[in-house]
């Protein structure tokens, strides 16, 4: 037989395989709730449909004026109210409720394997999107590697691997005595050696740089009102990162540290826990975002002597949760811009939308809390384009609720469907539950 006879139903079998192939990925998803919120308005909108395709929504408009096809998959969740998929911008996905010498028998390897278990529980919370500010080991960066290639299940990562701090500061290991001299990997000190860090963490796979501006509550012999890094390391950090492509976050309890964190250029200050009018008013000239991270105050209250918090933690975290609330409450109020954080993993994971009831107890309306994890959120990551809302050429990340999450926030608490990129990752409608 001629050559070219007997390559032609190779041929035919690979251009059928490319058109099935091809017709398979084209399938369009048309998904109609009984409403949907929109985020950027606070129109709660009935009779809407979205059209999704390749990962991304496609279209959203009445029902009635989109035509489904043979080919259609439909998605019906009338007694559902949709929203887009959640956004946490202060994570740890690699650590668990793990506190003081515990944290120490936690190898590299075992924290990723800790993360995939995370990562699934975050993702069926209704969280699509998380910002992880801080890990062992690049441990962080390995996790967000296995869920974008899809080896395990997770919302999208934009991770920071170790997190940059003095010696003998709060991203230091100060556990261990002198004869172990033991250091963690984000350690650096002076402008040289921040401006080397930051590229170090860069070059092994960072997406955003996290820093320690001061001390904090779950460490040991650290003040949290203590400024540690001074204004010129800060400036050499943030100077280096953002060049480099790279957002900037800033752990910040103390006024000091706040201060010189927004001066310098940062784009968040986490936590923010003596933050002041000087702080406050220079935040909102350079547009710095505040992630507050509220509910682990009230999880640890209750859970403190349970799980055996040392001494040296309870003691910090006592003094400070009353001037937590009361200076947050201040910043809301005078318009700090906000962006939804948690800190999970100072608290178990799945928990995240508990952070919505604290910010409305302390002022906020719904919807502003709301937009806190969507709109607020996908600006701080850079991801405006992508996430934190449901229109055409986002992503079809999506979650559900039975209720109006306008009239009873705690609705996000029990979320019941979780689609991701257009993939449904959860869906307890159809199991009837």
């Amino acid at each position: 037989m001629n050559q070219k006879y007997r390559i032609r139903p190779l041929a035919w079998a690979l251009a059928l395989l490319v058109m099935f192939s091809s017709a398979a990925w084209a399938q369009r998803t048309i998904l109609r709730p009984g409403k949907l919120l929109d985020v950027k308005t606070g129109k709660l909108l009935t009779g809407q449909a979205l059209v999704l395709e390749g990962g991304r929504v496609t279209s959203v408009g009445a029902a009635s004026e989109i035509k489904p096809a043979a080919t259609d998959k439909i998605i019906d969740l009338p007694q559902a109210t949709v929203l887009p998929g959640l956004i946490d911008a202060h994570t740890h996905l690699t650590a668990n409720t793990n506190f003081g010498y515990d944290q120490l028998a936690i190898s590299t390897p075992r924290e990723a394997l800790i993360g995939a278990r995370n990562a699934r529980i975050t993702l069926e919370a209704g969280f699509t999107t998380v910002r992880n500010v801080g890990a062992g080991g690049y441990s962080d960066v390995a996790l967000r590697d296995a869920i974008n290639e899809g080896d395990v299940p997770g919302p999208r990562m934009l991770v920071s691997g170790p997190a940059l701090g003095i010696t003998g500061g709060h991203c230091d290991n100060n556990l261990l005595p002198y004869d172990y001299h033991a250091t963690e990997l984000g350690v650096a000190d002076g402008v040289e050696g921040v401006q080397h860090k930051v590229r170090e963490v860069i070059k092994y796979g960072a997406d955003v740089v996290k820093f320690c501006a001061t001390g904090g509550v779950l460490s040991k012999g650290d003040d949290p009102q203590a400024a540690q890094y001074t204004l010129e390391e800060m400036k050499a950090l943030v100077a280096d990162a953002h060049r480099l492509g790279r957002k900037v976050a800033a752990h910040a309890h103390g006024s000091q540290g706040i201060l010189w964190a927004s001066e310098a250029g940062v784009d968040s200050i986490e936590h923010g826990s003596y933050i002041n009018d000087e702080d406050i008013a220079v935040m909102k000239k350079n547009g710095t975002y505040l992630v507050p991270t509220l509910y682990l105050a009230d999880w640890l209250a209750e859970n403190m002597q349970k799980i055996g918090l040392p001494e040296m933690y309870a003691k910090k975290m006592r003094e400070i949760v009353p001037i937590v609330h009361k200076n947050l409450g201040h910043a809301f109020a005078s318009g700090v811009k906000v962006a939804f954080g948690t800190d999970a993993a100072v608290y178990p994971h799945g928990l995240n939308a508990h952070e919505f009831a604290v910010y409305v107890r302390m002022g906020m309306t719904p919807l502003q809390a709301i937009q806190t994890a969507t709109l607020n959120a996908a600006d701080l990551l850079g991801w405006a384009d992508k996430v934190g809302s449901l229109e055409a050429g986002h992503w079809a990340d999506i979650i559900a609720v039975d209720g109006d999450p306008l009239q009873d926030i705690t609705t996000l608490q029990r979320v019941k469907f979780v689609m991701k990129g257009g993939e449904v990752v959860k869906n307890d409608y159809a199991a009837g539950k």
